[in-house]
């Protein structure tokens, strides 16, 4: 089941997506172009895992991290479906990067990787932009690179009983309808189970904690103007526009 959220005719809609339509709670058809999209649900924490992938350290000069290295991702981040990107001035380099992101479904502490997909509610895509020029020290939270206002793409829905294997879906990120990035979540080094049982050795997670998983390799620029669209298999296609910002 794909669940959404939307504004149509004034009012907000909590739907599901079923044959290229949004039904809203009382079954009436909404064209997705003409709605506009919200966060297909409210976040609690977002946390998100760097150098999950061995080609995306390798196109970065950087070695594979021996556990999972984690950052925060402030809500106040987050941005819905067809929302602008805002490209801040004064940097000269701002990339996408596709990734597989997990919500959480019931509270999880130290919790074992043999089970811990028994408590995911769902999944979707997210898109964890970066200001590179930012990223100067890998041992620091990259929060000033990654944490800016609307650097944080999240939907457009959330895939609920569809995902037999997280670890079994293909990535793809187009900028410009052009192929740039494309991966494989079987080539995670943590994988979700693995993430969870870390996480959760240390910290509780609660019903609608993301878990942002990584991403491939195949980061390039992208400028006012552009438009990014980021696919994963059987979450559906998240697009967003870059627009000049403050």
């Amino acid at each position: 089941m794909k669940l959404c959220r939307f504004i149509a005719q004034g009012r907000v809609h909590h739907g599901v997506y079923r044959e290229g339509l949004l039904l809203d709670e009382a079954g009436e058809a909404h064209d997705p172009e003409g709605v506009t999209w919200l966060l297909p649900f409210s976040p609690g924490k977002v946390i998100g895992v760097a150098l999950n992938y061995a080609d995306h350290a390798e196109e970065l000069g950087l070695g594979r991290p021996e556990e999972p290295a984690l950052f925060w991702k402030p809500n106040s981040s987050l941005l819905p479906h067809k929302g602008a990107v805002r490209y801040p001035r004064g940097v000269g380099f701002v990339h996408y990067e596709v990734e597989l992101a997990v919500v959480v479904g019931r509270p999880m502490r130290r919790v074992r990787a043999k089970d811990a997909l028994d408590y995911v509610l769902g999944y979707t895509i997210a898109n964890d932009l970066v200001a590179r020029d930012h990223v100067t020290n890998t041992f620091r939270p990259p929060i000033r690179a990654k944490g800016r206002d609307t650097f944080g793409p999240l939907g457009p829905f959330l895939v609920v009983g569809e995902v037999e294997d997280p670890q079994n879906l293909w990535l793809r990120a187009y900028v410009n309808g052009e192929l740039r990035q494309e991966g494989h979540t079987s080539r995670m080094l943590f994988s979700v189970a693995e993430l969870l049982e870390y996480i959760t050795e240390f910290m509780t997670l609660e019903p609608y904690d993301v878990l942002l998983t990584g991403t491939p390799k195949g980061i390039s620029r992208v400028l006012p103007g552009d438009v990014m669209r980021l696919e994963i298999q059987g979450l559906g296609a998240l697009e967003n526009p870059v627009v000049e910002g403050a």
